[in-house]
């Protein structure tokens, strides 16, 4: 199946309009209006909500993260997507502990 990738209008949450590339995922029809940008904010907002708590349950004296999130329109609705035509998530995590 060969994906759908449209540039569409996103609102933030200020009421600014910027556009952004998104990708299609599944088979329904979708249409490509202006969608809040809240929808792939409050994923981010949860994902590292949950990298966090994992984080202070190994305790290291310094963390850091670093996600790259892709966009995509799923059931209407926009989505982060963490993970895109390949076998690895694109994240990364370096944790350090002092001696």
């Amino acid at each position: 199946m060969e994906l759908q990738t449209k540039i569409i209008t996103v609102e933030l949450t200020d009421g600014t309009s910027v556009r952004v590339e998104a990708t299609q995922i599944g088979d329904r029809k979708v249409n490509f209006q202006s969608r809040p940008f809240e929808e792939v904010t409050t994923a981010i907002e949860s994902l590292t909500k949950e990298i966090v708590e994992a984080l202070h349950k190994v305790k290291p004296d310094r963390a850091s993260v670093k996600f790259g999130v892709d966009i995509a329109i799923e059931s209407g609705r926009l989505t982060a997507l963490l993970v895109k035509g390949s076998n690895t998530a694109n994240i990364e995590i370096t944790l350090e502990w002092g001696q």
